[in-house]
């Protein structure tokens, strides 16, 4: 039998997945509540009772893409024993998991303009910056990279990443991923002590 609990919560988990399927296929302003509602098969009370609004559904989805990606990046990480191979690895594996139209769309089009590039940007930040700032932390303290202010190259090499993302979010190009991949290596490397 289930309790209520895992009812509501079952619920919860349907209208993020319905939400998420149409944001990503149409993206967040083509998307009205009545078609969220009918996708979930649940009444719009339902709705309102797990989230306040449109946006705060929106904001569940992209809570739920970031943290998917973050556990791919983790994952790809992980694999290797290398500080250096675990850091340019989770590097490279944000940008090959931005490049799924899902994460683009949710993530990189629809996030910030939805939320707000403050919201947008808090985040990202708790999503992947604080990973981002602990790899490079762990780096200076193992002589790897030099040591630096990590704040402001935590942000610079989040914002190169982010950019580049979007830049693959319009690209037709199938030599831009592999491009892109090469120029994030030359950055990266550039910070390795020699």
């Amino acid at each position: 039998m289930t309790s209520r609990a895992e009812q509501r919560e079952q619920t919860r988990r349907i209208l993020v997945a319905a939400g998420r399927r149409l944001f990503a296929t149409k993206g967040y302003g083509a998307v009205g509540l009545s078609e969220i509602v009918r996708a979930a098969e649940v009444t719009k009370g339902a709705l309102y009772h797990h989230f306040d609004s449109k946006a705060d559904l929106f904001r569940a989805v992209l809570q739920e893409v970031q943290d998917e990606v973050g556990r791919k990046v983790a994952a790809a990480a992980d694999a290797h024993d290398d500080p250096w191979t675990r850091f340019t690895a989770g590097c490279r594996c944000f940008l090959s998991a931005s490049t799924h139209p899902d994460v683009q769309r949710i993530m990189l089009i629809d996030g910030p303009a939805v939320l707000g590039w403050n919201e947008w940007r808090a985040m990202d930040e708790a999503a992947s910056a604080r990973h981002l700032t602990e790899a490079l932390t762990s780096l200076m303290d193992e002589g790897v990279i030099a040591r630096r202010p990590v704040r402001p190259l935590t942000h610079l090499l989040s914002g190169a990443m982010n950019e580049a993302a979007l830049f693959l979010a319009g690209s037709s190009d199938p030599q831009d991923l592999p491009d892109t991949m090469a120029a994030l290596t030359q950055i990266l490397e550039s910070l390795r002590t020699t």
